[in-house]
């Protein structure tokens, strides 16, 4: 225990995966590619069965709201990038990671990010996280613990935009 990440980075990490979970559990394929306006953030399949997802020019309200496909997708983006980039080769890049293509693997692959991402933390000491030595994304000459701290608030973000746009859903198809 004395090489776990302080308990107050384990505890937030915990309440943003809670939200994440509540609001993709039961979460449907249909919902992740219900669009909420004309324009926003989607994914888009490619003629090789693969979905990629539509890459912001600027970040702009008047770009539109993202679909849940697209916000499920950046999890995945950030995640995957985080982990390679922190405890990996540091080689993998936006272009890497795809879509799933439906919830439930939605669903897979953002539980095999966490589980991968809480295995990657066991082994992290207090001097890892004041260590600049793993910050290689998304920021660069930071404490390691900035990207920890960094991780719990994406997650939250996108858990609370999921729900949003979840609520939208619901209303949108009475």
């Amino acid at each position: 225990m004395a090489d776990a990440p302080p308990s107050y980075l384990i505890r937030q990490f915990e309440t943003a995966w809670k939200l994440t979970s509540y609001h993709l559990d039961g979460l449907a394929t249909e919902e992740c590619l219900w669009r909420p306006a004309r324009a926003g953030l989607h994914v888009q399949q490619r003629s090789d069965a693969t979905w990629h997802a539509d890459w912001p020019t600027h970040e702009g309200y008047d770009i539109g709201p993202p679909s849940i496909a697209w916000l499920t997708w950046h999890i995945c983006f950030w995640w995957s990038m985080a982990l390679d980039h922190s405890f990996g080769s540091g080689t993998r890049a936006r272009e890497d990671v795809p879509w799933p293509g439906n919830a439930s693997d939605v669903r897979k692959e953002i539980d095999r990010l966490k589980t991968a991402w809480q295995a990657a933390l066991d082994g992290i000491a207090d001097d890892d996280l004041r260590s600049t030595d793993r910050t290689r994304w998304p920021f660069k000459d930071r404490p390691f613990g900035d990207v920890v701290a960094w991780v719990n608030v994406e997650l939250t973000k996108n858990a609370a935009e999921i729900g949003y746009a979840r609520f939208l859903y619901a209303v949108s198809t009475r």
